[in-house]
C-alpha cells in the first residue's frame, strides 16, 4: 500500500457514475473470434441487449455489415454503429479512460501493446484517437501513447484511491524501463490519485494480461473492496487467491479504517479443446447505470451465489447475466469487452 498527496484537480472516475454510453467492438473474421463467429456473435447481442435496458452502445465494425438478425432485439435509438478497423474485441484495454480535469471530462489516449507484445494491436491502439477525431467522443483527448497502460489494469473509487497488480503494472513487457516510484508517480500526475493500493498475489491460469485486476478484485461503493476467492484446497489456485485475499484483508482506507469484504466464488474449472484451463471469474462484471451485468458460466449454484454477493455491494442496482462461455474462450469476459462512456464526453 502506498499513500501519496494529491497535489492536482485531476479526478479519475469510478465506474459506477452515470454513463452516456458503453464501447464495444464487434467480434468479425479477421479476429481471433473467426473460427467461432456464430457463437460468440449471440454473446455480444446479448450483452448489448444488457446494457441497452439502462444506457446506449458504440458499437465498433469493420466495413462489413453487421447480420441484422444478430441485434433485432436492440432499439435502434440506442445503438451507434462506428466504422473502424479493429485487431480484438477487449475495449476495457484500449478504450478511452476518463478524468475530470478541474469538473470537466477528458479522454485520455494510452498506449495499448497487446498485453505486452503478445498480440497484434495496430489498429486497436488506433481506436480512441479515431472516435475523438469522427466527433463522437467531444471531449479533449489527452495523447498519453508514451505510457502503456489498459483499462482492466486499474480500479477506482472515484476519490483518489487506485486499486492494481505489480504484477502487471511492473512486468517488463509493458514500461520496463520505469521503477515502481516511477510507476507511481506517473499514475498520481495522469489520475490525481491520493492512495494506491498494490497486490503482489492473484492470478489466474490462462491469463493473457498479467493478473489485471478486473479478474480479481474490484472497488465498489462505502470503502468496499469484491474480490475473487478460492476455499478448495485441491483448486490450483487456492495457495495464491489466498495469499491475495490475507493482502486485501490488510488494506486501508485513506482515512486508516479497513475496508469492507465481500468474496466472489470461483468457478469451477473450465478447460479449452487442450485441456487448458481458462481465466472464468465473476468479477469481470460492468457497472451499468441501473444493472450489474454480471458474466456466468453455466454453473447454477456459483452463478447464483456471485450474482447474490453482488447485490450486497449493490443494493439499488439490477443484477442481470449473460452467458459468457464463448467469451472465455478467448482468455476474456465481460467487463474486459466493453469501456463505459461518462456524460459530457460524447455527441450524439
Amino acid at each position: 500500500m502506498i499513500q501519496t498527496i494529491n497535489t492536482t484537480q485531476r479526478r479519475l472516475l469510478a465506474e459506477w457514475e452515470q454513463h452516456a454510453a458503453v464501447l464495444l467492438a464487434w467480434p468479425h473474421a479477421d479476429t481471433d473470434w473467426a473460427y467461432m463467429l456464430d457463437e460468440v456473435a449471440e454473446c455480444y447481442a446479448s450483452i448489448i441487449e444488457a446494457i441497452t435496458e439502462s444506457n446506449r452502445v458504440i458499437l465498433i465494425a469493420p466495413e462489413t455489415e453487421i447480420p441484422q438478425n444478430r441485434l433485432r432485439h436492440i432499439d435502434p435509438r440506442k445503438l451507434i454503429i462506428i466504422k473502424a478497423p479493429t485487431n480484438d474485441t477487449w475495449t476495457r484495454d484500449y478504450g478511452p479512460i476518463t478524468v475530470e480535469v478541474d469538473g470537466k471530462p477528458r479522454v485520455c489516449d494510452f498506449q495499448f501493446n497487446g498485453w505486452g507484445l503478445k498480440f497484434a494491436a495496430c489498429y486497436d491502439n488506433r481506436v480512441t484517437a479515431h472516435l475523438c477525431d469522427t466527433g463522437i467522443i467531444s471531449a479533449p483527448r489527452e495523447n498519453k501513447l508514451d505510457f502503456v497502460l489498459e483499462g482492466g489494469s486499474i480500479e477506482t473509487d472515484g476519490n483518489g484511491t487506485l486499486l492494481t497488480t505489480s504484477k502487471c503494472l511492473l512486468a517488463p513487457n509493458r514500461n520496463n524501463t520505469l521503477s515502481r516510484h516511477e510507476i507511481e508517480q506517473r499514475l498520481i500526475q495522469d489520475f490525481g490519485l491520493n492512495h494506491i493500493l498494490w497486490l503482489d498475489s492473484g492470478a489466474l491460469a490462462g491469463d493473457d494480461t498479467d493478473s489485471h485486476i478486473d479478474t480479481l478484485a474490484r472497488l465498489a461503493p462505502n470503502d468496499t473492496i469484491i474480490y475473487t476467492g478460492c476455499q478448495d484446497v485441491n483448486d490450483e489456485h487456492y495457495s495464491e487467491l489466498q495469499s491475495m485475499a490475507g493482502e486485501i484483508q490488510k488494506f486501508l482506507t485513506p482515512s486508516g479504517q479497513k475496508y469492507n469484504l465481500i468474496e466472489l466464488p470461483l468457478p469451477d474449472p473450465i478447460l479449452d479443446e487442450d485441456g487448458q484451463r481458462l481465466p472464468a471469474t465473476y468479477a469481470n462484471y460492468l457497472i451499468n447505470n441501473s444493472s450489474i451485468i454480471m458474466p456466468v458460466y453455466n454453473q447454477p449454484q456459483k452463478d447464483l451465489l456471485a450474482s447474490q454477493m453482488l447485490k450486497i455491494a449493490f443494493p439499488e442496482h439490477k443484477i442481470l447475466t449473460v452467458n459468457c462461455l464463448p467469451l472465455i474462450k478467448q482468455h476474456g469476459s465481460l467487463h474486459c469487452a466493453t469501456m463505459q462512456l461518462y456524460h459530457d464526453t460524447i455527441s450524439l
